[in-house]
Protein backbone atom coordinates (compact mmCIF):
# COMPACT_ATOMS: atom_id res chain seq x y z
CA UNK A 1 0.00 0.00 0.00
CA UNK A 2 1.30 3.54 -0.58
CA UNK A 3 1.66 6.48 1.22
CA UNK A 4 -0.88 8.16 -1.02
CA UNK A 5 -3.46 5.62 0.61
CA UNK A 6 -2.11 5.59 4.35
CA UNK A 7 -2.76 9.59 3.54
CA UNK A 8 -6.64 9.01 2.27
CA UNK A 9 -7.20 6.22 5.02
CA UNK A 10 -6.53 9.13 7.71
CA UNK A 11 -8.03 12.13 6.06
CA UNK A 12 -10.98 10.27 5.95
CA UNK A 13 -11.32 9.08 9.22
CA UNK A 14 -10.26 13.00 10.61
CA UNK A 15 -13.20 14.20 8.99
CA UNK A 16 -15.30 11.02 10.10
CA UNK A 17 -13.91 12.03 13.60
CA UNK A 18 -14.72 15.73 13.57
CA UNK A 19 -18.30 15.27 12.67
CA UNK A 20 -19.48 12.41 14.40
CA UNK A 21 -18.10 14.65 17.41
CA UNK A 22 -20.02 17.37 16.46
CA UNK A 23 -22.93 15.55 15.72
CA UNK A 24 -23.04 13.60 18.87
CA UNK A 25 -22.49 16.88 20.84
CA UNK A 26 -25.68 18.01 19.24
CA UNK A 27 -27.52 14.95 19.78
CA UNK A 28 -26.78 14.91 23.33
CA UNK A 29 -27.97 18.22 23.68
CA UNK A 30 -31.11 17.96 21.92
CA UNK A 31 -31.87 14.92 23.25
CA UNK A 32 -33.40 14.50 27.10
CA UNK A 33 -32.85 11.33 29.23
CA UNK A 34 -30.12 10.84 31.46
CA UNK A 35 -29.28 7.07 30.44
CA UNK A 36 -26.20 6.24 28.01
CA UNK A 37 -26.41 7.04 24.68
CA UNK A 38 -26.01 3.69 22.52
CA UNK A 39 -24.04 4.25 19.50
CA UNK A 40 -22.77 2.17 16.73
CA UNK A 41 -20.59 3.41 13.74
CA UNK A 42 -20.33 1.30 10.57
CA UNK A 43 -17.21 1.57 8.05
CA UNK A 44 -18.73 -0.33 4.58
CA UNK A 45 -16.89 -1.01 1.36
CA UNK A 46 -19.28 1.10 -1.51
CA UNK A 47 -17.28 0.47 -4.50
CA UNK A 48 -18.64 -0.92 -7.39
CA UNK A 49 -16.39 -3.82 -8.72
CA UNK A 50 -18.19 -4.96 -11.25
CA UNK A 51 -17.46 -8.51 -11.93
CA UNK A 52 -13.78 -8.35 -9.92
CA UNK A 53 -15.60 -8.01 -6.66
CA UNK A 54 -13.35 -9.34 -3.60
CA UNK A 55 -14.85 -12.50 -2.11
CA UNK A 56 -15.38 -10.44 1.17
CA UNK A 57 -16.84 -6.86 1.07
CA UNK A 58 -15.42 -4.31 3.77
CA UNK A 59 -17.49 -4.41 6.75
CA UNK A 60 -16.50 -3.08 10.32
CA UNK A 61 -19.10 -2.19 12.91
CA UNK A 62 -17.78 -0.84 16.39
CA UNK A 63 -20.75 -0.10 19.10
CA UNK A 64 -20.30 1.65 22.25
CA UNK A 65 -21.97 4.03 24.54
CA UNK A 66 -21.62 7.72 26.18
CA UNK A 67 -22.25 8.25 29.61
CA UNK A 68 -24.42 11.65 30.04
Amino acid sequence: MGEDSRDDIRRLLKEFGVRADGAIVGHLAAAAGSQPLRLRCTLEDLTDYGAGAPSTRLHLEVEGTIRR
